[in-house]
C-alpha cells in the first residue's frame, strides 16, 4: 500500500518531515514494514517470522562469516534516510562498517556497502521496481533482491548518470542454489525458505 502525498517531489520539505515522523510514529504502533519513497509512504504488511525472517536471517549468518571484523550484515535499526532526496528506507539487511552504525539518528545510505532486501509477498514491486529506482539515487553502490515467492534474486552494482537520474547500470541474476557475490563476498543460496502458495502473514 502507498500513501501518496499531493506533491511527491517535495524532497526535504515540511511535507517529507511530517511523512518521516508518521513513519516513526507507526512502526511502534501497526505491524509491517512503513517507508517513504518518491511516491510517499509504503506500509508493507510482514509479520513475525516466516520465510521472509528466516531469509533475512539466513543472509546475515552467511555473510557475517565472510565479513572483517569491522563490518557486521546488519539486520535491525536504525533506517536509511537521504532527506535531500525525501527517501527513507529500511533494509532487511545492509553491510555496513560498525564505526557507520554508530550514529546518532539514521544512518547515510552512502555509508552502505550493501543493501539486501527479501520481497514482500503483500507488495513485490516495492522491491523490484521502487527500490531498484530509490537505492541508487541514495547512492547505495550494491542492491540484492532475494525473492522467496519463486527461488530468484538479483544483484545490482555500478551507479551511473541517466537522463532519470542516477541507475543501477549492471544486474546479474541468480537462482536459488547457486552462490551469489554480494560486492566482495560470495554465499551460497542453498536452503533459503520460499514462500506457500496460500500462506498466510509471510512478509
Amino acid at each position: 500500500m502507498t500513501i501518496a502525498p499531493d506533491n511527491p517531489h517535495q524532497g526535504a520539505s515540511h511535507l517529507y518531515r511530517a511523512m518521516r515522523d508518521f513513519v516513526r510514529t507507526m512502526d511502534d504502533t501497526l505491524p509491517g514494514k512503513f517507508e517513504i519513497t518518491k511516491e510517499g509512504i509504503v506500509h508493507d504488511m510482514m509479520s513475525p517470522g516466516g520465510p521472509h525472517e528466516v531469509t533475512a536471517a539466513h543472509i546475515s549468518r552467511r555473510l557475517e562469516k565472510m565479513l572483517p571484523d569491522a563490518l557486521l550484515a546488519h539486520t535491525g535499526t536504525p533506517d536509511v534516510e537521504d532527506e535531500p532526496e525525501g527517501i527513507l528506507r529500511h533494509p532487511d539487511v545492509m553491510v555496513i562498517a560498525w564505526a557507520d552504525l554508530d550514529v546518532q539518528g539514521s544512518i547515510d545510505p552512502r555509508a552502505l556497502i550493501a543493501a539486501i532486501e527479501v520481497v514482500s509477498q503483500s507488495n513485490p514491486e516495492n522491491d523490484w521496481v521502487t527500490k531498484v529506482r530509490d537505492y541508487p539515487l541514495m547512492g547505495v553502490p550494491t542492491y540484492v533482491i532475494f525473492d522467496p515467492r519463486k527461488g530468484e534474486g538479483a544483484v545490482l552494482t555500478d551507479i551511473h548518470t541517466t537522463p532519470d537520474g542516477p541507475r543501477y547500470a549492471t544486474r546479474k541474476d541468480f537462482v536459488y542454489g547457486e552462490d551469489v557475490t554480494i560486492a566482495d563476498w560470495t554465499i551460497s543460496t542453498r536452503n533459503l525458505p520460499l514462500y506457500q502458495e496460500e500462506g498466510q502473514g509471510q512478509g
